[in-house]
């Protein structure tokens, strides 16, 4: 007889999907900078846009499962510095400048560094909100996965215009600006779960089919869009927030 009972918790392996989720991103992330040193650039851009998609997943899962962890959130930032930080930087600059250096690594050190500090800025908000009880109900700064979709603008205008010429020095500037997006006290909006009617979820299953089918059938020109609407929405707020004093005033 066994007297000494493993007392130790035990956890469901499905607790451990979302942290196996999280770690898929990474690898698709790194395969993405793999496919960029190839010149598959293609390919390399899709992989972040999955690391994006499984990035948005994983913490939701993790709530629905309630196996949230201090060790999972974690794990989430380290892996989205590589996804969204280091592999969409070294991604666009090996597209626009090859192997060469200068302006465009710079521009590359510059949005890394970024997307680092705008996660360390996210982590603290995060824990601040979790200690008050009062959940964030907008973004301060561009968050890292919607920073990378929209460094990867040029890329996208490429594919879709193969015939439009993208100067190395416009990507650079590009990236810089993007980095500038993330690191700034501008509000963004928090795509955060709604509940809808039934009678509304018919319409909603039909939208998410239509905008899957679009990713597949005109991947270049739907990406493209989904950045210009995404900037639109940033424009939107900053005038929100340049019309706020005027408001005090009155």
């Amino acid at each position: 007889m066994n007297r000494h009972p493993d007392r130790r918790i035990r956890l469901s392996v499905m607790q451990l999907l979302p942290n196996a989720l999280t770690l898929a991103a990474l690898c698709a992330g790194l395969t993405a900078i793999r496919f960029a040193v190839a010149e598959d650039f293609d390919r390399a851009a899709a992989l972040i846009l999955l690391a994006a998609v499984l990035d948005g997943l994983d913490g939701r899962l993790a709530r629905r499962l309630r196996s949230e962890s201090a060790m999972g959130a974690e794990l989430d930032s380290l892996c989205d510095v590589v996804n969204f930080g280091v592999a969409p930087a070294l991604v666009l600059h090996l597209w626009a400048y090859g192997s060469a250096g200068g302006l465009g690594w710079i521009a590359a050190l510059v949005y890394a560094t970024a997307c680092a500090l705008r996660l360390a800025r996210f982590n603290i908000s995060s824990r601040d909100a979790l200690a008050t009880s009062m959940p964030n109900t907008a973004f301060t700064g561009v968050p890292s996965p919607a920073g990378a979709m929209l460094a990867l603008l040029p890329i996208f205008v490429g594919n879709l215009l193969p015939g439009a010429v993208l100067p190395g020095p416009a990507c650079a500037l590009w990236m810089v600006a993007v980095a500038s997006l993330m690191i700034s006290r501008l509000p963004t909006p928090a795509f955060r779960p709604v509940r809808v009617r039934p009678d509304q979820a018919r319409l909603l299953l039909l939208g998410a089919v239509a905008l899957g089918a679009a990713l597949l059938t005109y991947p270049w020109l739907t990406l493209v869009l989904m950045d210009l609407a995404y900037l639109l929405l940033l424009l939107l707020g900053w005038i929100r927030l340049r019309r706020r004093p005027a408001r005090k005033d009155m």
